[in-house]
């Protein structure tokens, strides 16, 4: 049976070897949950966070050397893009290109590479993985209330948390290169940014754990009133986010993206952001007929339905697959292989798009250690059901057995009230507001998966880390230019690095 139930399945794919380490690996998150448990006390906590100031201090956070001339890092880049859709590549290459903040929301593998090299403090958290700052948005929690979150887990693991802080940091002063803000407004988000975090953590530490894992973000509340101490936002400017956010919903990808055809509801064709699957058997790439292939990822939505709670895939079952295309997302994610599968309730009444995300090893596991999961879906879920305040009620995992090995996809609704601040347009006050905004979810994300009380201690309550990390961000956004200049004269014809003519 292709698709059983998932210890059936694992069992057909994975030998004996495999197994072992998969067993050894499950043992090992064990020792650490119970290790974590016991550690997670204030007292504890703090003599943790002070004593890692002894493995890094606060001022060599900071630390960074320009280097130049990276081909090495940047070829990190193609040997990422290997397992991707070749003919996906250009694209992610031409968006990649457009400028050097592009070019650094696809680079989290060079940023990790960075970022494992250097001396961490020890204190893991459930990082994201790719904190920048266009992963930062508005969504719908389950009582259809509008909260701001970490909208991006792809690349999430447990890992030191600075790790994240540096990858959010680097990107405040990379966009605002890119929008070419002034050296004054630059520095004042840095520095509100570090601080926010900083005072968020200590906030989060005198707090009780249940306390902090209810906090949120809600857009209507941050309308209303501000949080204190965070640069306040535009009225203007949250009601017109929020108004796109509440109209960014199923129905509008329906209208977006789908058409009738002999009278009945498909996915429409815009190659090559969306390719729906009729097109791609009449261009001969996918060697199965259309009904065989709806069949087929029927078979894959029976099996994603076992990863969603019980009482949610009573919900599922009233729909039924009829179409499913493939999209092309984001810049970072280009040429992984994604999937809008379009669904339709029996009596016709209602529809669904699901996103189908393919999943790969995160960025960070070569520098932070094996994720315990065997599916790289479920590691991305199982991180962002830990870290975000509240996810899609439809998020779930599945592993595939393909021609040439098995891929893991994560899946979710595609559009539910999904928004997100223009950073090619926000002004530069509100610029700060909306970094700060995102310093205090990461805060709020770390304070929920990690040691509290360990990183308030470490980060103290002196200036000491909001200059190292100003310092750092401005030192690591020369090195991206450096990288995307680098990438630049990569002569796409032989592999070969020249200068640009």
């Amino acid at each position: 049976m292709l698709f059983g139930r998932r210890r059936t399945m694992e069992e057909n794919l994975i030998s004996k070897s495999v197994v072992s380490t998969v067993v050894g690996r499950i043992r090992d998150g064990i020792r650490r949950e119970i290790a974590e448990s016991e550690r997670y006390l204030p007292d504890d906590g703090r003599e943790r966070g002070k004593a890692a100031r002894k493995k890094v201090t606060r001022t060599a956070l900071g630390n960074w050397e320009l280097k130049k001339n990276r081909t090495d890092k940047v070829n990190l880049i193609f040997e990422q893009e290997k397992s991707r859709v070749q003919d996906l590549i250009p694209v992610r290459h031409e968006r990649m290109s457009a400028s050097a903040f592009s070019f650094y929301r696809a680079t989290d593998v060079i940023m990790a590479s960075d970022l494992g090299s250097m001396p961490n403090t020890g204190i893991y958290v459930q990082d994201c993985g790719d904190a920048h700052i266009s992963n930062f948005g508005i969504f719908a929690s389950p009582e259809r209330h509008l909260v701001f979150d970490i909208n991006d887990f792809d690349e999430t693991l447990p890992a030191p948390w600075e790790w994240d802080v540096k990858r959010m940091m680097a990107s405040i002063e990379v966009c605002g290169r890119d929008r070419n803000f002034s050296e004054e407004t630059k520095t004042m988000a840095l520095r509100e940014a570090a601080d926010i975090y900083r005072e968020s953590m200590r906030e989060y530490s005198s707090r009780s754990a249940l306390d902090v894992w209810y906090d949120h973000l809600d857009m209507e509340t941050l309308q209303r009133s501000h949080p204190e101490n965070i640069t306040e936002m535009s009225q203007a400017l949250l009601r017109k986010t929020m108004q796109k956010a509440l109209e960014k919903n199923s129905q509008k990808a329906i209208t977006k993206y789908t058409e009738k055809i002999n009278g009945q509801l498909r996915f429409r064709s815009d190659p090559p952001t969306i390719v729906p699957v009729r097109d791609m058997i009449g261009e001969n790439k996918l060697d199965m007929s259309q009904d065989k292939f709806i069949k087929l990822l029927t078979l894959v939505l029976k099996e994603y339905r076992l990863s969603l709670p019980r009482e949610r895939r009573y919900l599922l079952d009233q729909y039924r697959l009829i179409d499913a295309a493939r999209k092309v997302v984001g810049v970072g994610s280009v040429g992984t292989r994604c999937w809008l599968l379009l669904l339709e309730e029996g009596d016709k009444h209602g529809t669904l798009v699901l996103q189908v995300k393919e999943a790969g090893e995160s960025a960070l596991e070569p520098y932070a250690g094996k994720s315990d999961f065997i599916e790289h879906s479920r590691r991305v879920v199982e991180g962002l059901r830990a870290a975000q305040t509240y996810g899609d009620i439809l998020t779930g995992w599945v592993r595939v057995p393909e021609p040439d090995g098995t891929r893991d996809y994560y899946i979710r609704q595609y559009w539910d009230y999904k928004g997100a601040f223009d950073l090619t347009k926000i002004d530069e006050q509100d610029f700060t507001g909306y970094c700060a905004l995102c310093a205090r979810t990461l805060a709020h994300a770390h304070a929920k998966t990690g040691d509290r009380h360990a990183i308030a201690a470490y980060i103290g309550k002196s200036e000491k880390f909001t200059d190292a990390m100003v310092r750092f961000a401005k030192s690591y956004a020369d090195q991206n230019e450096a990288d995307y200049e680098t990438f630049l004269k990569w002569d796409r014809r032989d592999g070969s690095f020249c200068p640009i003519i």
